[in-house]
């Protein structure tokens, strides 16, 4: 299946914008998250190595391909009864793979609440979106959150499925989401997931290697658009991208960073255990609720940027 034409993938990216994931709307996420959970269950992480690494293995291959297959089935299915509908049924997958309109709307939540002074309503909108304890964050901790949560969501849930819906449609991007789904939920070092999690994880890594590196550069378009904060955006991302302990988390982090002229890393804690990462944008002042609200003008420019440079591609593809 080609690349998603042009004037759907701007339907669906409208959608996106407008509605976001509308809570009780059904979801593809919502089932692959089902679909994992169950399947761990079955599996039992936290057994033998070798045992972990093979079940777990089997477990995203089969999410995988099974997301993939359910949604190229429904196109074809939605198709076969008329053409109007396999068109609304790839409109709604596409959406569904994208998620600037929330992710904007779900970290605005909690910059609006820091913004008028309610700290513990910040904290639990906070809790929501972030892994990591929120209950004793103070402001600049709760903006730094925001920040790196909403950068690296710009690759995982805006530069990566438009990248995937431009190469291989509703049910590549799909495939993608189910991937992601897995990493977030079973592709932990920690006990029981590091080695049951472990292909899951490098998958994840390698889906991503491409549009990890796309994301910095449509934030720095972003930032010269914006504020003009390119070249320390630029300059942040090759120096500092590569420290994360995640190959491709750290990318747009550090481009983020730049662009805002603030320091992100550092020590969260997760159940109540310290994890220390590296700092990005050292030297740069501590983040403020302030720049946590520039963060999400700087997103929106680059869903946008990024959105308009797929849509020129399908555009081409499609006139060739």
């Amino acid at each position: 299946m080609g690349p998603v034409s042009p004037s759907k993938l701007a339907a669906a990216y409208v959608l996106d914008l407008a509605f976001g994931d509308p809570p009780g709307m059904p979801h593809p996420v919502r089932m692959m998250g089902w679909v994992i959970a169950k399947g761990e269950r079955l599996c039992k992480p936290g057994t033998v190595a070798i045992q972990d690494l093979f079940k777990g293995s089997a477990l995203a291959i089969f999410v995988v391909a099974k997301s993939w297959a359910a949604a190229w089935l429904a196109l074809r299915v939605a198709r076969s009864f008329s053409p109007s509908l396999g068109t609304g049924a790839e409109l709604a997958l596409g959406w569904t793979t994208l998620a600037t309109g929330s992710l904007v709307s779900e970290a605005g939540a909690v910059v609006s609440a820091l913004e008028s002074g309610q700290i513990e309503r910040a904290r639990h909108a906070l809790s929501t979106i972030v892994g990591r304890d929120t209950n004793d964050l103070d402001d600049p901790e709760i903006a730094r959150a925001v920040i790196e949560t909403v950068a690296e969501s710009l690759c995982d849930g805006v530069i990566a499925p438009l990248f995937y819906l431009v190469l291989g449609s509703a049910p590549l991007a799909i495939a993608y989401k189910a991937l992601n789904t897995l990493d977030s939920m079973i592709g932990h070092p920690e006990h029981p997931y590091t080695y049951f999690g472990r292909f899951a994880a490098r998958c994840d890594d390698l889906a991503n290697l491409v549009p990890a590196r796309l994301t910095p550069l449509a934030i720095i378009a972003a930032a010269w658009l914006h504020a003009k904060s390119h070249r320390s955006a630029w300059h942040t991302w090759l120096s500092d991208g590569h420290k994360h302990p995640s190959p491709n988390a750290g990318q747009s982090e550090a481009a983020m960073a730049g662009a805002l002229r603030v320091q992100l890393g550092g020590t969260n804690y997760y159940d109540g255990k310290p994890s220390t990462k590296p700092l990005l944008g050292y030297g740069y002042k501590l983040p403020t609720v302030a720049d946590a609200r520039r963060c999400l003008t700087v997103a929106r420019f680059t869903s946008f940027l990024a959105f308009a440079a797929a849509f020129t591609w399908c555009t081409w593809k499609a006139h060739r």
